[in-house]
C-alpha cells in the first residue's frame, strides 16, 4: 500500500498517471479513440468534399443554359438553328453558344436507347448550348422572349436541376452530420465506460488519495490529464489515417473502379482531394475528441467518487 501511495505522489518531472501509460486500459482505450478519431475525420472529410462538389456543381451548371428546338412541320431546322445562335449571341451576360451536331445530340440519346441504333432518319429535337460570362448579369428574360418567334424553341435555364443537385447534397450532408453525431456519443459512452473500469481497477489507489486527504476534485485532475493525453494521441493518429485514407482512395479509385463508376464517383466526391480547408475541418477533430474525452472523463471521475462516498 506504501508504495501504491508512493508512485501517485508527485514526482519532479509532474505527477504519474493512475492510469499508466503502458496499461491494458490505457491502450485499450488508446486504441478505441484513435477509431473514433478516424471515423469522425473520414465522415467530416466526406462531408467536406460532398459540400465543395455541389458548390462546384452549382456554379457550372448556373453557367449555362440550354435551348431545344422541336422539329416542326414546315420549318428548316438548321436556319432556326442559326437563328437561335445568332439570338443567344446578342444577349447581354452571353460568352457564347453553339448547336450541337447531329451525332453529339445521338450521343445524348445512347444512355436511354443504347448505342448503335441509326437515328438518322428520325427528327430527334436539337440543342444549343449556351455559355454565360456572369449568371448576374445574363438577360435570361430578353433571350426567352426572343426565342419565342422560333417554332418549336424552349429554353431550359438548368433551375430544376440545380435544386436537385442541392437537395442531394444537403442530405448527404446532413446525413454525414448526423453519422458524426452519433459517433460522438459512441465516444463519449466508450470513454465513461473505460473511465469506470481505471476507477474500479485502481479503487485501492483512490481510497488511499482520500486517506491522506486528497480531494474529488485533485483526484479528478489526475484522470483528466491522462485522459487528455490519451485523447491528445489518439486524435493525431486518427486524423493521420484520414487523410492517408483520402490519398489512397484518391490514387486508387481510377485503377480500381470502372470508368463508369469512377465517373460517378467523381461526380460527388470529386478527386477527393480535401484541400487546405479540407485538412483544417479534419485536423480540428484532434482538439475536439481530446477535450471531449479529458471533460467527459472528468465528469465521470467526479460522479464516480460522489456515489462512493
Amino acid at each position: 500500500m506504501i508504495r501504491q501511495l508512493f508512485a501517485l505522489l508527485p514526482r519532479r518531472g509532474g505527477a504519474a498517471p493512475i492510469v499508466p501509460e503502458k496499461s491494458v486500459a490505457g491502450r485499450t482505450l488508446l486504441l478505441l479513440v484513435t477509431i473514433m478519431a478516424f471515423l469522425s475525420a473520414v465522415t467530416l472529410g466526406g462531408v467536406v468534399l460532398v459540400q465543395k462538389s455541389a458548390i462546384a456543381w452549382s456554379a457550372e451548371v448556373g453557367r449555362e443554359l440550354t435551348i431545344q428546338i422541336r422539329p416542326v412541320e414546315g420549318e428548316v431546322m438548321e436556319s432556326n438553328l442559326r437563328t437561335a445562335v445568332s439570338l443567344a449571341q446578342s444577349t447581354p451576360g452571353v460568352a457564347g453558344a453553339r448547336a450541337l451536331s447531329i451525332e453529339e445530340s445521338q450521343s445524348l440519346l445512347e444512355p436511354w436507347l443504347g448505342a448503335g441504333l441509326d437515328l438518322s432518319a428520325i427528327a430527334i429535337p436539337r440543342l444549343v448550348v449556351v455559355q454565360l460570362a456572369d449568371p448576374a448579369e445574363a438577360d435570361i428574360e430578353q433571350l426567352q422572349r426572343n426565342l419565342s418567334a422560333i417554332n418549336g424553341a424552349s429554353l431550359d435555364t438548368h433551375a430544376a436541376w440545380r435544386q436537385q443537385l442541392n437537395t442531394m447534397a444537403g442530405t448527404v450532408v446532413l446525413s454525414g452530420l448526423l453519422v458524426l453525431g452519433l459517433i460522438g456519443v459512441a465516444t463519449v459512452l466508450a470513454i465513461i465506460f473505460a473511465t469506470r473500469g481505471a476507477m474500479a481497477t485502481n479503487r485501492e489507489i483512490v481510497d488511499v488519495l482520500h486517506f491522506i486527504g486528497a480531494s474529488n476534485k485533485f483526484i479528478a485532475g489526475a484522470f483528466q490529464g491522462r485522459f487528455l493525453s490519451i485523447g491528445l494521441q489518439g486524435g493525431f493518429l486518427g486524423a493521420l489515417f484520414a487523410i492517408l485514407f483520402f490519398l489512397l482512395i484518391g490514387m486508387a479509385a481510377g485503377s480500381v473502379l470502372p470508368s463508369e463508376a469512377t465517373a460517378q464517383v467523381g461526380v460527388l466526391f470529386g478527386r477527393f482531394l480535401l484541400g487546405w480547408d479540407g485538412m483544417a475541418f479534419v485536423l480540428a477533430v484532434v482538439p475536439v475528441i481530446a477535450v471531449l474525452t479529458a471533460i467527459t472523463s472528468r465528469m465521470t471521475v467526479r460522479r464516480y467518487l460522489s456515489e462512493a462516498s
